[in-house]
């Protein structure tokens, strides 16, 4: 419990102060057992499977932590037993709104337009792209601190392209500092949705095969191995504490 009220994601979804108690029922916030159980529920996934390394957002780092909390200390009393899974952070560690470019972009945002999905066709990738925030200032600039819709959509386009490694982001901007906002937004729509296309029709076949009969395979394939990927974990659970 009290590990778990110290966690930074929780605070600020339920915008607690720092030192708050999640017990504190003085309190206009209550506690919402789903959202402070989520990173036990995570823990268990992650820990019942064996998994060496796992790829999460910035966000989520601490739950990782958690996890290797969870696995460390059941290690200590009953042996080398779980798995400490190992963080891999994405170099894209937050994709901001493009309504609120101060807050980071959410499948669970009341506003679609705050967000791009793997399944937008282009002409809806160009739209929100389109009214994405920025402000008034003449030219294209990398100032995270200033300019928080711009420089989000430089990231966006660092991000897309750093593959090739050719751009960072200063570059980008440098390159795109004497477009107007509406030529550089189409030039930011037009690299996403290159970008996603592919995606975007994979997806659109797969929900074409039988109706998605073939998904619903590959689902009942999947919970096959990943019973006995559990099974077998907690098999050595049950052997090791005596049940």
């Amino acid at each position: 419990m009290g590990y778990l009220s110290r966690m930074t994601q929780w605070k600020a979804k339920m915008s607690l102060p720092d030192d708050a108690s999640p017990l504190d029922t003085s309190s206009k916030a209550t506690l919402k057992l789903g959202l402070f159980s989520y990173p036990v529920l995570q823990a268990a996934d992650i820990l019942v499977h064996g998994a060496t390394h796992v790829p999460v957002g910035h966000d989520q780092a601490q739950h990782l932590e958690f996890a290797r909390e969870c696995a460390g200390s059941f290690n200590h009393i009953y042996g080398d037993v779980l798995v400490q899974p190992e963080t891999i952070i994405s170099p894209a560690k937050r994709v901001m709104s493009l309504t609120d470019p101060s807050s980071k972009m959410s499948k669970s945002a009341e506003n679609p337009k705050s967000r791009i999905l793997l399944t937008d066709p282009r002409q809806v990738i160009f739209k929100k792209i389109k009214s994405a925030l920025t402000d008034s200032t003449e030219g294209v600039t990398y100032e995270p601190d200033k300019r928080l819709g711009v420089s989000n959509l430089v990231e966006i386009m660092y991000h897309l392209q750093s593959e090739e490694g050719r751009f960072s982001h200063q570059e980008i901007a440098e390159e795109c500092r004497g477009l107007s906002m509406r030529v550089f937004k189409e030039q930011v729509a037009e690299l996403i949705d290159l970008r996603l296309e592919p995606i975007r029709e994979r997806y659109h076949e797969l929900m074409g095969e039988d109706n998605g009969k073939s998904l619903a395979r590959v689902a009942d394939f999947g919970a096959m191995n990943a019973s006995a990927s559990a099974e077998a974990t907690m098999e050595k659970v049950r052997n090791v504490i005596g049940l």
